[in-house]
């Protein structure tokens, strides 16, 4: 049995650090950017992590069969990726990025929920959080013995572009997470060959603004708050999407935080939506 609950969806370091050496107990670094930003994820990582934190390679980790960035793999393809690390069925997995606004954490987080691990939690206010602590780090890899991670796929955690559009026509949200001028269409993608603007009808909230200046979640009425003047309604099914799924998932964790449970994230996101020239496009603000 765990040497006690995880909370979840988010802990804080003051949580974390107490338990690091508890056996049933993983820690992952998920650390992604875009290429623009010119930062190298795993030399990050190697020059200083959380004591014991696996390194989780997003792209490494995502669908290689796949036209689109950073897909979902099958599950059970994933799930022996995941024993790879050292993550086993019964382990607590806290994971966290060093992005201070959970860019990507969120993402590693979803993609475990998707199979079925309840027990997985990201850490509030990622890296800075922890070194804000006062925390060690510590360098270099971090090796766990291989593990066996058992899937257990939940339902609706990704959904496709024809799972999107069958939402849309039953009344779904769908939130945007990314920056506003791509979405108005007003600043060009990143990924060449992509259509500028936005799902029609869809709402826009941008990730980053769901965490505050020290890069943690905003307390639950600051939360709703914001997803209140992006005008989605908490009480209906919500799907959030993004340039390739990933910062959509921290929406999901905002939402997951504000005790909303009909959600999911559009795996293809703009990558496949914005390449596709028989699919109607909106440009300017949300209507």
């Amino acid at each position: 049995m765990p040497s006690s609950s995880l909370p979840v969806p988010v802990v804080d370091p003051a949580w974390l650090a107490p338990r690091l050496a508890e056996p049933d107990l993983a820690v992952v670094d998920a650390s992604w950017y875009l290429p623009a930003a010119g930062r190298d994820p795993r030399a990050e990582y190697r020059a200083g992590h959380v004591p014991g934190a696996v390194f989780w390679d997003l792209d490494t980790l995502s669908d290689a069969a796949s036209p689109l960035p950073h897909t979902m793999p099958a599950p059970a393809a994933l799930a022996q990726d995941v024993g790879r690390l050292g993550l086993a069925t019964g382990d607590r997995i806290v994971v966290y990025d060093g992005s201070g606004v959970n860019l990507s954490a969120a993402r590693a987080w979803w993609m475990l929920r998707a199979l079925g691990h309840g027990q997985v939690a990201v850490l509030d206010g990622g890296l800075a959080a922890w070194r804000a602590a006062g925390l060690p780090l510590e360098a270099g890899e971090v090796r766990r013995p291989p593990a066996r991670f058992e899937p257990r796929p939940a339902d609706a955690r990704f959904i496709s572009l024809p799972e999107l559009l069958a939402r849309v026509g039953s009344g779904a949200a769908v939130v945007d997470a990314r920056g506003l001028g791509r979405f108005t269409g007003e600043e060009p993608e990143p990924r060449p060959g992509l259509r500028s603007g936005h799902i029609p009808g869809s709402r826009h909230l941008h990730y980053a603004d769901l965490v505050g200046p020290d890069g943690r979640l905003r307390p639950p009425d600051e939360l709703r708050r914001r997803f209140d003047e992006a005008r989605v309604p908490l009480d209906r099914p919500v799907v959030t999407t993004c340039g390739s799924g990933v910062s959509a998932c921290a929406l999901i964790l905002a939402l997951e935080q504000l005790g909303h449970r009909d959600h999911a994230v559009y795996d293809g996101s703009w990558a496949e939506y914005g390449g596709r020239d028989d699919l109607p496009v909106e440009r300017g603000p949300p209507r």
